[in-house]
């Protein structure tokens, strides 16, 4: 089986759930620092537990992220952390979700290095890809390293942050995907459309796979043309709430969105991505969005065809 192949469910919106849903305060968003303490990693493996039922239920693999968001340089640096402290982190998480996954009774099993952004992930700052790629490529050959089957470079919104995410991968001998947020309009902060921040990396360093995070379907839908991009997205993982990135941060409470809502208009979006084989969840969501996701997969998958909701109405 290549890397990929086959339906793979990915796990919910971790740091929203911990703060809102279990009340751990997690200073940065940054989950890693729970991998220090026997508390904190067994209530990671819970929480990744609770994922594993869902891909036994429907007869899926799973692929988990580590929770390691925040696990880079300057972030690190803001908890306390020096580069060695982060490698440790970084090699735990992976050793995290390897034990989760042994236990687990599933098709198939991905350990995925998670990546996320240098700066703040909703603000575009005119990256550059060299040194980007400086940034990112400890932390990516750590995870390489400690035996992650691929790292995922995650809420994207720079193409060259992504470009150099996808060198440091190069250099490292890991496969990579890189995954985009967008705006409530379907494009990037800076303006660029989906379809042209995918081409902007494949021209300059492309990635293996290809996804979206932190972001409603409905804002997706709107950002459809019907384009060969669309068949580049291998992973999805949307936001509960309709909501926008900026009045999400604003918000004190969680925004568990409406489940219904989230079901049937991602179930519209993957009838025009079919690429897509790894799903589960972003900020506001939980197990029963993903298990919500993944029954509506099921079942769209057993039923005859139907014309996707966006274009049917």
């Amino acid at each position: 089986m290549a890397l990929l192949d086959g339906t793979w469910v990915t796990e919910g919106g971790l740091e929203t759930d911990l703060i809102f849903n279990h009340g751990v305060d997690l200073p940065d968003f940054a989950a890693f620092p729970l991998l220090e303490t026997p508390e904190g990693v067994a209530l990671l493996r819970s929480y990744y537990a609770g994922f594993t039922a869902i891909a036994g239920s429907c007869g899926a693999g799973v692929l988990f992220e580590t929770p390691t968001w925040r696990a880079s340089p300057e972030w690190g640096r803001r908890l306390g952390y020096d580069q060695a402290g982060l490698d440790r982190a970084n090699r735990a998480a992976v050793e995290l979700i390897r034990a989760v996954l042994e236990e687990a009774d599933v098709a198939g099993r991905r350990i995925s290095g998670c990546v996320g952004p240098r700066g703040d992930a909703y603000l575009a700052t005119g990256a550059d890809a060299d040194a980007a790629a400086e940034y990112h490529l400890p932390q990516i050959r750590c995870l390489a390293e400690a035996g992650a089957d691929l790292v995922h470079a995650m809420t994207m919104i720079d193409t060259a942050e992504a470009v150099g995410a996808v060198r440091a991968a190069r250099s490292a001998g890991i496969p990579v995907s890189i995954s985009f947020t967008v705006e409530t309009d379907g494009r990037l902060p800076d303006g660029r459309t989906i379809a042209e921040a995918i081409q902007a990396v494949d021209d300059a360093a492309p990635a293996d796979f290809y996804g979206l995070n932190c972001v409603h379907p409905a804002h997706v839908l709107a950002a459809l043309d019907g384009g060969a991009w669309q068949e580049r997205l291998t992973f999805f993982r949307p936001n509960a709430s309709t909501l926008s990135h900026a009045e999400l941060d604003a918000m004190d409470e969680l925004d568990a969105g409406d489940i219904p809502l989230l079901v049937d208009l991602t179930g519209d979006l993957l009838a025009q991505l079919p690429a897509v084989t790894v799903l589960g969840g972003c900020c506001g969501t939980d197990t029963r969005h993903v298990a919500a996701l993944w029954s509506s997969r099921a079942t769209r998958a057993e039923g005859p065809d139907q014309p996707p909701r966006s274009q049917a109405r």
